[in-house]
C-alpha cells in the first residue's frame, strides 16, 4: 500500500468515526429531548389535577393536535379534573 493509499484509508476511517460520533450525539440529544417532554407532560397532568388553569392549558394544547396518528394516542383518555375535596 502506497503512503497516499494509506493516508486515504486513514481519512476514510476518521470520517467514519466522526459520523459514528455524530450519530451517537444526535441519538443522545433526541433521548434527552424525549425525556424532557415526558417529564413536562407528567408535570402538566399532575398540575391539572390540582389547578383547573392547567386543565385549560391542556384543552388548548389538545386543540393544536393536527395529525390523526397523534389524535389516536388520546382516544379514550380523559383530562384529569382538579380534586374538589
Amino acid at each position: 500500500m502506497t503512503p497516499i493509499e494509506k493516508a486515504k484509508q486513514q481519512v476514510e476511517q476518521a470520517k467514519a468515526r466522526y459520523q459514528a460520533l455524530l450519530a451517537r450525539q444526535n441519538a443522545e440529544e433526541r433521548k434527552l429531548d424525549t425525556r424532557r417532554k415526558v417529564i413536562l407532560g407528567g408535570l402538566l397532568i399532575d398540575a391539572a389535577k390540582k389547578d383547573e388553569r392547567f386543565g385549560r392549558v391542556i384543552d388548548e394544547l389538545m386543540k393544536r393536535i393536527t395529525r390523526d396518528h397523534d389524535h389516536k394516542a388520546f382516544e379514550g383518555w380523559q383530562k384529569p379534573e382538579p380534586d374538589r375535596s
